[in-house]
């Protein structure tokens, strides 16, 4: 009998996998120490892990274990070094969170091109009669928008944006301008030469040493006014002083957060006190369905990788 180690909780769907199939024993934790973590994943086969960290002094003393699931795509909390020396196999919850997230980024560019949280304010604070001396909004019809990272994400936030009827712009230098071209959108090659044209920017690229604070305030500086930066991927992707200061000198029109460099943010972090930028806490696959998926696959690709049949497409290559 296998054991598995699932560390941070998974929605009940997943668990019921785990409770009904005799090959497997396993346990919840929500303790995410180190010293803590150690003992509990000595003897393990495998596990499910969220956004706790798994650094190399875990993985180091795991003897039996053999596969690492990722509940979610993101996986730089998970110490890749370490986990490759160890011989591991790293999964990601590749086909779950695709709608949610696309959905989010549709979400957050509305609010913050209809100016949600001025509006609303507006209303409830009883000016209502100020209407026609708040700034106006923006449409999204005939706008351009750059989707720099073209995975499953990318993609599923193309169907939405076409859906607004805005013209749609595509950075990423993996996919060919055929498999652009044929999901609606163009293909640039040079990614600050695009950006100084378009109306919205939605960020879906994983953190890594070309990745980080790739958009800064050089970058943001050479962007249209009514620009709006969308960033649901990895925190550390955006530069959060620069992009402060960007929003303060009204280089842009607004910006939308699901991810921060450090999680939580401190409390003097400054885009906390901005009104230019709309925040969410790392919830953009928060829907009870995308729950339901990613805690089912995060499970299932434990079960297919013993059994020989974890697809290719959901095998991080360390």
């Amino acid at each position: 009998m296998k054991k598995i180690l699932v560390i941070q909780p998974i929605h009940q769907e997943g668990i019921k996998l785990l409770q009904n199939n005799s090959d497997y024993e396993f346990e919840i934790v929500e303790n995410t120490e180190t010293e803590f973590l150690k003992k509990k994943i000595k003897n393990c086969d495998g596990i499910s892990i969220r956004t706790a960290k798994l650094s190399s002094e875990v993985i180091d003393v795991a003897d039996n274990l053999k596969i690492i699931s990722r509940h979610g795509v993101g996986y730089d909390n998970i110490d890749l070094k370490a986990s490759k020396k160890k011989g591991l196999t790293l999964a990601i919850t590749a086909t779950a969170n695709a709608v949610a997230v696309a959905e989010h980024v549709m979400f957050m560019m509305l609010h913050i091109s209809k100016r949600g949280n001025m509006y609303d304010d507006t209303v409830k604070s009883g000016k209502f009669n100020n209407r026609n001396k708040l700034p106006k909004t923006i449409e999204l019809w005939n706008k351009n928008i750059l989707i720099v990272g073209f995975g499953r994400i990318g993609q599923a936030l193309i169907k939405r944006c076409l859906g607004f009827e805005m013209n749609v712009f595509v950075y990423d230098p993996f996919v060919s301008k055929d498999i652009i071209k044929k999901h609606g959108g163009n293909k640039v090659e040079n990614l600050i030469d695009a950006s100084k044209t378009m109306d919205a920017i939605s960020l879906h690229v994983p953190l890594n040493q070309k990745t980080k604070n790739m958009i800064d305030y050089k970058f943001l500086k050479d962007l249209k006014k009514n620009c709006i930066i969308i960033n649901a991927s990895r925190g550390g992707v955006v530069n959060e002083v620069d992009l402060d200061q960007a929003l303060n000198e009204d280089l842009i029109f607004g910006a939308g957060l699901d991810v921060f460099e450090t999680e939580p943010p401190n409390e003097n972090n400054l885009l906390l006190k901005n009104k230019k930028v709309f925040l969410s806490p790392h919830a953009a696959a928060f829907t009870e369905e995308c729950m339901i998926r990613m805690g089912k696959e995060t499970i299932q690709n434990i079960f297919d990788f013993f059994n020989n049949d974890l697809e290719n497409s959901k095998i991080i290559k360390l």
